[in-house]
């Protein structure tokens, strides 16, 4: 009687195996990738002003630094840059030296400081204006420019909503060329969003150049989103 009653167990164990698996099978699935872009004009930039000095000593070097980059503090303030739009963002004392003659070691001739202030200019109507009063001021490098978008959130989700449709669309162009139907979504995921800042490069200039407000051309960022979603398969 014992033998009967374990075989009989064994045996409806045997059988819901097969069940078991069957639940443990994840669901048929579609995956497609969409993309979407928005191109929109930046409204701010960021911008590398700095003073290079030389001298002879590095005490005279430092002063005559100092003394630009005060100049050139004054009249971004001026112009309406805000105290926290202004930021040290590299200061550098180092020696100079003659290496003309090969057979000789090098010889020290003098030191050079340099001051980088890294700008935020928030109105970009003033972005030339403000690189000709600063060059005008002292400023002698102008490491470069980099286009932003203040208020980006608006146009990323714009990219994504784009994206989320091309995907959406792919997916039931495919389900009905295959006879399948769409059931729920099973999983989204992003990648993408704010480009990097778009520089625009300016080499160092002396004082005699600033004679007109600088010309500026902020074209146009593109803000990209690619995102990939699985549908379930009914």
């Amino acid at each position: 009687m014992i033998r009967r009653i374990l075989a009989a167990t064994t045996i409806s164990l045997v059988l819901a195996l097969p069940a078991a698996a069957d639940e443990a099978k994840p669901p048929r699935s579609i995956s497609l990738a969409g993309h979407g872009e928005v191109r929109t004009a930046p409204d701010m930039a960021v911008v590398a002003i700095g003073t290079v000095d030389q001298a002879a000593t590095a005490a005279e070097a430092l002063a005559a630094n100092s003394k630009s980059m005060a100049a050139v503090i004054a009249v971004l303030k001026q112009a309406g840059i805000a105290e926290k739009d202004l930021q040290t963002s590299n200061f550098l004392v180092q020696p100079r030296y003659d290496y003309d003659n090969s057979a000789q070691p090098p010889r020290l001739v003098g030191y050079e400081v340099s001051n980088t202030l890294t700008v935020t200019v928030r109105h970009l109507d003033r972005l030339g204006a403000i690189l000709d009063k600063s060059v005008a001021s002292g400023s002698n490098r102008i490491d470069g420019i980099f286009f932003q978008l203040a208020e980006p959130d608006g146009a990323l989700d714009e990219a994504r909503r784009l994206a989320a449709q091309d995907a959406s669309r792919k997916a039931h162009l495919y389900a009905a060329a295959l006879g399948i139907g769409l059931g729920p979504v099973l999983s989204v995921s992003e990648q993408g969003g704010l480009p990097p800042p778009i520089p625009m490069q300016m080499k160092t200039m002396g004082a005699e150049a600033a004679s007109a407000d600088v010309p500026i051309a902020r074209g146009e960022q593109t803000i990209a989103v690619d995102v990939n979603i699985v549908w379930e398969i009914k």
